[in-house]
């Protein structure tokens, strides 16, 4: 039976951030509305390992980079910075449990949630804590943020909306189910999905209710959107694209395994892993499957895609490197563990976790 926490970073979290934005901002897959899409440049031919880092316990957060430090959280508590040249840790913060949330990094803060039911805004100069929120459960949703306002989801079925300067709530939605999912943000959309197997749209100024769209199953993949639908996908074994505006379904497509990892978003398609082994392409407005690559393990990583390759990691302790046009082989890296999380693309190199806590940079 998988625990809860490697669910979690499954999820998303995998569980599974991500994303390298540069300028002293970066959260979850990227952007804000989870596309998974690389800003910056990535290795497409294996070279060497540049630099790892062994953390003190077990890893289920994804890393996060800002073009300076890779952020990245432990089950030991502890929310690292580290430098992501050469991967010596520039600071670190503790929390009270387990740090499963991916970090959010803007306007001088890192935003993060624990399993010690606190959601933190930490100043990244000073270390000081600006503020911290009590709730009524564990965090394992990561956050994101627009325009002065932090958002996340906890497990008490809560999701937040607060003030970056003042720590003050918003508004509050309660979904009625547990939250692992990262939020994500179209125009005036708030899109997140619950384990009552619930995908909502939120106005992300009032937290009023859009639509909301059942799946058979839990939702631990977090939604990614364009202009015209979300996607994301279910342990009922289908990714789904619904319209953003009316929540109608667009299409579905069932896969043979559960589809914990969070779809990335690229020219016409929409790619995901899934439990079934295989990491899939599909054409965004027809549904119809582009590509396909097996792997010899459950995929529960988020891809994430840059200079043309899909990078994404597999249960079967590797990282794989995928053209995006047809899915083919570049080159993958063996790990010593099953990797869960997403990894990140920054100047040239790729991050990636696997769970036994061993941080890898790549080029």
């Amino acid at each position: 039976m998988i625990k809860k926490n490697l669910l979690v970073s499954m999820l998303m979290t995998i569980s599974v951030l991500l994303v390298g934005c540069g300028g002293g901002t970066a959260m979850f897959r990227g952007d804000i509305s989870h596309t998974g899409k690389m800003s910056s440049s990535g290795p497409t031919s294996l070279d060497k390992l540049v630099w790892k880092y062994t953390f003190p316990d077990k890893v289920y957060s994804s890393p996060v980079s800002d073009g300076d430090n890779i952020y990245l959280g432990c089950k030991d508590g502890l929310l690292y910075a580290l430098d992501q040249d050469n991967g010596q840790v520039q600071w670190s913060f503790r929390t009270g449990a387990n740090v499963e949330s991916s970090v959010a990094i803007a306007d001088g803060y890192a935003f993060i949630g624990s399993w010690d039911k606190h959601f933190y805004a930490i100043d990244t100069d000073t270390r000081a804590v600006h503020w911290k929120i009590p709730v009524k459960g564990p965090i394992s949703s990561s956050p994101v943020v627009k325009d002065g306002t932090v958002y996340v989801g906890g497990e008490d079925g809560n999701m937040y909306a607060i003030d970056i300067d003042s720590g003050r709530e918003k508004w509050t939605f309660n979904a009625k189910g547990p939250i692992y999912t990262s939020p994500s943000i179209k125009g005036d959309y708030l899109f997140f999905g619950t384990l009552k197997g619930v995908m909502y749209a939120l106005n992300i100024e009032t937290g009023q209710e859009y639509w909301r769209f059942p799946t058979r199953h839990k939702i631990h993949s977090s939604p990614a959107a364009d202009d015209d639908n979300v996607y994301f996908g279910s342990d009922d074994k289908y990714m789904y694209a619904v319209s953003i505006r009316t929540g109608q379904q667009m299409w579905r497509k069932k896969t043979a395994g559960q589809v914990l990892s969070s779809p990335a978003l690229s020219g016409d398609l929409v790619i995901f892993g899934s439990g079934d082994k295989y990491v899939y392409a599909y054409n965004r407005k027809t549904g119809f499957r582009e590509w396909e690559f097996r792997t010899k393990g459950p995929i529960f990583s988020s891809p994430v895609v840059a200079s043309g390759a899909v990078y994404i990691g597999s249960t079967d302790r590797n990282l794989y490197v995928l053209d995006e046009s047809d899915g083919s082989l570049m080159w993958k890296y063996a790990t010593g563990d099953k990797i869960f999380s997403a990894p990140v693309v920054d100047g040239g190199k790729v991050y990636f976790s696997s769970v036994n806590g061993v941080l890898y940079a790549v080029q």
